[in-house]
């Protein structure tokens, strides 16, 4: 695996989409109505990080893993006609969709999601549902002002974290995407950079074993397959 060098306007930017904050709510308090499961990878962070699925691999609200297969709607997503009017907003084929929850004080650690970038043919959407000015959200060092109702890309194979200071849960609507021409358009509006993806960069070693070390905790076939690619370029 080769990691791409990354133009400052490639590593996160907000899309020309703006959201009505009073219906994302009203959907939000209908998912609200059920329990959330705490999120599947808990060494990543402290506090609560509670998740629901709108779209998942087994079709179940529960089932909030954001993992390569085939995904389908869940009933929750029927309950909320909002929502599926955003994601019908962007013709491309969907993934996960969630709405991932982080309660006051807590946090989500410093930490690499590998290949969730648009060089590698996907794109993750973050639509801000009910946040502050005391959510920090950092991206390659970076904090991203995102507002509720906007919708922002970022490439989370870059080292991301999240703070929440404030006094209520930060809640995001959370889209994985796969890219296609449609994409490339809003990309390109967006401003990104396309010739950046075509400059390669040397992994340093100390990244490499901190991304060897993180993969091997995973523990999937994917991953595996990632740290052979790595260790054949040490």
């Amino acid at each position: 695996m080769n990691t791409r060098s990354i133009l400052p306007q490639n590593r996160f930017f907000k899309l020309p989409f703006v959201f009505d904050t009073s219906r994302l709510l009203t959907d939000l308090a209908t998912c609200s109505a059920i329990d959330w499961p705490v999120h599947y990878n808990q060494r990543d962070f402290s506090g609560r990080w509670s998740s629901i699925a709108l779209r998942s691999l087994s079709g179940k609200e529960t089932d909030v893993r954001a993992l390569p297969g085939l995904f389908a709607d869940t009933d929750l997503l029927g309950q909320c006609p909002y929502f599926q009017n955003i994601l019908e907003q962007f013709r491309c084929e969907k993934e996960a969709v969630r709405l991932l929850a982080l309660a006051p004080g807590a946090r989500i650690h410093e930490h690499r999601d590998v290949e969730t970038s648009y060089e590698y043919g996907f794109f993750r959407i973050h639509v801000p549902i009910q946040t502050g000015d005391q959510v920090t959200f950092r991206v390659d060092g970076e904090t991203l002002p995102m507002l509720a109702g906007e919708c922002w890309y970022a490439n989370f194979d870059l080292l991301h974290s999240v703070q929440n200071d404030g006094p209520t849960d930060r809640v995001h609507l959370v889209i994985d995407c796969r890219r296609n021409t449609w994409s490339d358009d809003l990309f390109a509006q967006a401003g990104y950079d396309f010739s950046a993806e075509k400059q390669k960069q040397v992994i340093p070693p100390d990244v490499r074993r901190r991304m060897i070390a993180e993969l091997t905790l995973q523990d999937t076939d994917v991953a595996r397959k990632l740290i052979a690619e790595l260790e054949k370029e040490a």
